[in-house]
């Protein structure tokens, strides 16, 4: 029975996967708006009824899987160990999805990763909706800071705990950012991976230590 069920969980992800893919590919070569779900269906050879079964909205074949993500800074602020600050966590974290080549920040050697950045840098709609998520998993994280401090019967400033969540998340972007630009170029995840590293260290150092030396008029 345990068998069988993992097999129809293989399945339906098998499944998903190439509709999502057939999906992206019709996106690239048309521009989102020109497809229509029902061409989607007919090219994966389902009905359009399973391709909503699978994923709830057009643009869901697009974020689906980048939405899963959306509380990754909340969890790592939430998961982290005694004495470790919540940039070092989020830092931590941010190297760990490095090493394991993690597709949610980029760093997937499949070409599928690549396209979908270029098709939402090219889409309107779908570059408001990655500006909605990037905010909502904002919102996690300083709601996380919130409800700590409350829970330590501190006096919690909401407006700090807003701030440093902003910024943050900023700076997760930013290596996201880097990681997506250097990808369109043509460049190779092992060969971005020792770059990266280096880079995270610097950026999430500035939020660390604060910006006070940073960019000085001389």
């Amino acid at each position: 029975m345990v068998e069988r069920k993992g097999l129809r969980e293989r399945k339906k992800r098998d499944t998903s996967l190439r509709i999502r893919r057939i999906a992206i590919e019709l996106f690239v070569e048309r521009g989102f708006d020109e497809v229509a779900v029902a061409e989607i269906a007919d090219a994966a050879d389902v009905s359009k009824m399973t391709v909503f079964n699978y994923f709830g909205s057009k643009e869901d074949l697009v974020f689906k899987p980048m939405e899963e993500h959306t509380g990754d800074l909340a969890r790592a602020v939430r998961e982290r160990q005694p004495g470790e600050s919540a940039v070092a966590a989020v830092h931590r974290q941010f190297l760990e999805q490095l090493a394991a080549r993690d597709a949610s920040i980029g760093m997937s050697p499949d070409p599928l990763n690549v396209r979908v950045h270029e098709l939402i840098l090219a889409t309107p709609a779908l570059l408001t909706r990655t500006y909605a998520w990037s905010a909502r998993g904002t919102q996690l994280l300083a709601h996380e800071l919130i409800a700590e401090a409350d829970g330590e019967r501190s006096s919690p400033d909401e407006a700090v705990a807003r701030c440093a969540a902003m910024q943050i998340a900023a700076a997760r972007t930013s290596l996201h950012d880097e990681i997506h630009k250097r990808r369109i170029k043509g460049e190779g995840v092992d060969e971005i991976y020792p770059t990266m590293v280096t880079l995270a260290q610097k950026v999430f150092g500035l939020v660390e230590n604060g910006l006070g030396e940073y960019a000085v008029r001389r």
